[in-house]
């Protein structure tokens, strides 16, 4: 089925390092097959016991076009690990479960997700905390075009405007009546560390957010985005019924004036996207070891899957932090932060206002904020909306590089904004180098 499904895919795929990079085309016009180490064999091999990487792999050798579809095979999470437990028993537990979910106290409930979560740290792929085996395989294939194109560096479009070392995103899931009101409160403090965040909001059952609750959120800032149907936990239960639920999603995204959306639970089909008509979603972990469906994209940089632009979730929620693993500490966070940053990868947090309420909670996510803020003023991280990262790589993916007048240029809409840089090979490591010496340098030294 997998195989079948790649099939489908491949007359669809683009050249990964142009997609990526935004380098120029000349560089990526040559089919490489790329010796992979024992590391990265292995490391794909856990993943993908499948006849498309073991034909290839027969000498460890993986084809350019064998590199595209792997990566967009995990990208859109084809692969074993992504695929929960489908059994009988297993199904039955789930049903049960969302059927008899909101008469069950918040300490029950919380008891019964500790329990099917049991055992996540067994998990050998994704790699936990942060998966980067997508972006790897960028970096590997780009290597190789080096070599064999016998170039010292290649020009590529920065994947942040103005400079920015990385990018980062807090999101605000608003699941309770509760922490609907708790909403002013929450946007008081990210304001008190200069953050504009995003709210996505429930459309219908659990709550009901007046058009003035809406407007006053916008009016402050703040971004909007709609949150599931109802959080029932099945929305992809089958399809038949997903295409009648998006059906009023979709109205209800015209109702808020939101583009994004992010499915209850990161409960998710990625080959289903279709029948969303939003611009970008946020419902696909990097890693999702900590989730009720195991997987995960593995990669720390957006990406499309057709039209749809999908902001992936970087880092742990807040739920997972505090009532899975059982920690008020930033310190998971700081360390997922600086692995994203030291890549250059987008980082995104879901906070919830209905688990922030409590002064514990608070204190920590008021330490969070001040976190991302000391870094914002050191270490060149873009904190921003979804929004504006939906307009900026739409337009970095359509900006193209020339050579004028002994130079190479950036040009399309939002160019001004764009940054050249360039890739070489140092001792056989990638580096990456901005043009401008006047930017922030892309080494880095988070504390």
């Amino acid at each position: 089925m997998q195989n079948s499904v790649l099939s489908r895919m491949a007359h669809k795929l683009t050249n990964p390092l142009v997609e990526f990079f935004r380098c120029p085309e000349w560089f990526a016009d040559t089919e490489l097959r790329v010796r992979l180490n024992a590391d990265d064999a292995a490391t794909l091999a856990r993943a993908w016991a499948h006849e498309l990487f073991w034909r290839e792999r027969q000498h460890a050798w993986l084809s350019s076009s064998g590199f595209a579809r792997l990566i967009e095979g995990l990208r859109f999470e084809h692969y074993e690990q992504a695929a929960t437990d489908t059994t009988v028993g297993s199904i039955i537990l789930r049903e049960a479960y969302y059927l008899i979910r909101p008469l069950l106290g918040v300490t029950v409930r919380r008891n019964f997700q500790r329990l099917a979560l049991g055992g996540w740290g067994k998990r050998s792929f994704p790699n936990w905390p942060v998966d980067r085996t997508v972006d790897h395989l960028h970096e590997i294939l780009l290597a190789a075009a080096l070599r064999n194109k016998c170039v010292q560096q290649v020009p590529f479009i920065w994947f942040w405007p103005d400079g920015h070392r990385s990018c980062a995103l807090l999101t605000h899931d608003v699941e309770t009546e509760a922490g609907l009101r708790f909403c002013p409160t929450l946007m008081d403090m990210d304001d008190a560390a200069g953050i504009k965040s995003a709210f996505q909001i429930i459309p219908e059952q659990r709550y009901e957010a007046s058009g003035e609750e809406l407007r006053r959120i916008r009016a402050r800032g703040f971004e909007i985005n709609v949150h599931d149907l109802n959080h029932d936990g099945h929305l992809f239960r089958d399809h038949e019924s997903f295409r009648r639920r998006v059906a009023k999603i979709n109205d209800y995204g015209e109702k808020f004036g939101a583009s994004g959306f992010r499915a209850g639970a990161l409960y998710r089909n990625q080959d289903w996207y279709e029948s969303l008509k939003f611009s970008y979603d946020m419902s696909v972990p990097n890693v999702a070891h900590l989730d009720p469906q195991h997987g995960g994209c593995c990669t720390i940089f957006p990406y499309f899957v057709g039209e749809i632009l999908e902001l992936p979730v970087t880092a742990v929620q807040d739920y997972s932090l505090f009532h899975v693993l059982g920690t008020y500490s930033i310190d998971l966070w700081r360390t997922q932060i600086k692995e994203i940053m030291s890549h250059h990868g987008l980082v995104q947090i879901i906070t919830h206002p209905d688990y922030v309420i409590e002064e514990r909670a608070r204190q920590t996510y008021k330490e969070l904020l001040a976190y991302l803020g000391n870094l914002r003023a050191t270490d060149g991280i873009w904190i921003t909306q979804p929004a504006d990262v939906n307009t900026w790589w739409r337009q970095r993916a359509k900006m193209k590089l020339v050579w004028t007048h002994d130079r190479w240029s950036i040009i399309g809409e939002g160019s001004e904004h764009a940054t050249l840089a360039y890739a070489e090979l140092d001792e056989g490591s990638l580096v990456y180098k901005q043009e401008d010496p006047f930017q922030i340098p892309c080494t880095l030294s988070i504390p």
